[in-house]
């Protein structure tokens, strides 16, 4: 019976229910089938946000029921870290039946994601030839050439025929079934790429002329150690796929694929922007233990403090002057602001140039003197409507120079340490992301916080009058 005044339409339905609702209901009828046609019928875009939603148990459930090669392409669908989190506990073989339907690449980030002991546990469940794939990708840095190129292509040696590759395709045609066969890639003596074979041109061919007479010559390539920068650049001014990976001798090591690179390279944006707010290691889902991801933000939260107590003793040591002119309270934030605005804007275009090779550490002068430029222009534009703004306020020309002149000078040395923070920081080996705007925020206040208080001391009577 209908509840009364409820219409028919307003009733919950099957298709009404969140999918990981229905799922934690299957999961409880313990319906292996249902739960099977159920994970078929889930959308890829609502597969992380269904992971999400279930405990490492009810997962593990889920991934036990369903056969490897639909539950590797449920994994597909989440980003690295959450397939990690989701895999792993399973038992080791299970897992690596789940990873060897993946692409080399993805198999070689899930098992960087995994504890070593757990990975190892699950390497030596995978077939031999697919875990030492696995095992050489993940020496790569990550996000260069080798770290997102794939293994699964099809490479000749120039000495072969039509008829010898075409019989090698045919004989196993279900071996390359996972390849995404584009071109043929063609090598000579020690794997050195020589050119690309076009499967028009293979099939089109009489088969007894050698392969080396009909491939292209002097194909494009990259090296293993370009970084996804320099691929995205090249994938964007080339219509291609994907492009052949070689090492520092000219040996055929993999492929890149043009989606791939994409998909690192909004990566590789999302956590220089989780690094910058201080997000230690780049990455921090929800679905990650609590510990883990409070030590994430800890990490950079408790130095962070003690960078603000710092700052904050410079206020501490100009009480007396603060007393006798409140109003400079109302202009000290907007100092240390409008300079730390300015100075992240350095930032973001020394970390743009870092990551695009046009500059290095040995650059600093150059970078410092292009930022000067700009900063005066700016400084001065800043300073002169802050200053014109206090006297508008106040009527005094003093609290205006005082205000004016502190935010001029302190944006000339936040555009400074913006510029060149990030490249003394590559160049000890540390982090731009995640360094470079706790420098900048604790000495932008201090020397702001300074200025103006130093400079309302010295015009004191003029301003207390």
């Amino acid at each position: 019976m209908l509840a009364h005044g409820m219409p028919p339409s307003s009733l919950p339905t099957r298709d009404s229910i969140p999918p990981w609702e229905l799922l934690h209901e299957l999961l409880q009828a313990g319906d292996a089938n249902a739960v099977r046609a159920h994970m078929q019928e889930v959308p890829e875009g609502e597969v992380p946000r269904l992971f999400s939603h279930l405990s490492a148990t009810e997962s593990h459930r889920v991934l036990a029921m369903l056969d490897p090669e639909v539950a590797g392409a449920l994994m597909k669908a989440l980003p690295d870290a959450l397939a990690a989190d989701v895999v792993e506990g399973l038992e080791p073989e299970e897992a690596a039946a789940i990873v060897t339907t993946l692409p080399s690449n993805t198999q070689a980030d899930i098992l960087l994601d995994f504890e070593p002991e757990y990975a190892e546990a699950v390497l030596a469940e995978m077939p031999a030839e697919e875990a030492a794939d696995a095992e050489r990708l993940a020496q790569y840095a990550e996000r260069t050439a080798g770290g997102v190129m794939i293994t699964e292509y099809l490479s000749y040696s120039d000495k072969l025929t039509v008829a010898d590759v075409l019989a090698d395709l045919r004989a196993h045609q279900e071996d390359y079934q996972r390849h995404d066969v584009q071109y043929i890639y063609i090598t000579g003596e020690r794997e050195m790429l020589k050119g690309v074979l076009r499967l028009r041109d293979l099939v089109l061919t009489s088969p007894q002329i050698a392969i080396r007479e009909i491939m292209i010559p002097g194909t494009d390539f990259v090296p293993v150690d370009a970084d996804v920068e320099a691929l995205h650049d090249f994938f964007s001014t080339r219509p291609y796929r994907g492009v052949p990976v070689v090492d520092a001798d000219g040996r055929l090591v993999g492929v890149v694929r043009h989606a791939d690179v994409a998909e690192a390279f909004g990566e590789r944006e999302a956590s220089d922007h989780l690094k910058a707010q201080g997000i230690v290691g780049g990455e921090e889902l929800r679905t990650m233990p609590v510990f883990t991801r409070a030590w994430r933000r800890l990490s950079w939260l408790s130095i962070n403090v003690v960078l603000n107590l710092i700052a904050a003793s410079v206020i501490a040591a100009y009480q007396e002057t603060l007393t006798a002119v409140i109003v400079l309270a109302v202009f000290l934030p907007i100092i240390s602001d409008m300079s730390g605005c300015s100075g992240n804007q350095a930032i973001a275009v020394s970390m743009r140039e870092l990551s695009l090779g046009l500059i290095q550490p040995a650059d600093m002068f150059r970078v410092w003197g292009k930022e000067l430029s700009v900063g005066m222009i700016n400084a001065v534009a800043l300073g002169a409507l802050l200053g014109g703004a206090a006297f508008l306020w106040q009527g005094n020309v003093t609290l205006s120079i005082v205000v004016g002149l502190a935010l001029t000078l302190n944006t000339l040395l936040s555009v400074s340490l913006g510029g060149l923070v990030p490249l003394v920081l590559r160049g000890l080996k540390l982090d731009p992301a995640l360094a470079s705007g706790p420098i900048l925020t604790t000495v932008t206040d201090m020397c702001g916080f300074f200025l103006v208080l130093s400079f309302a001391t010295a015009a004191l009577p003029s301003l207390s009058a």
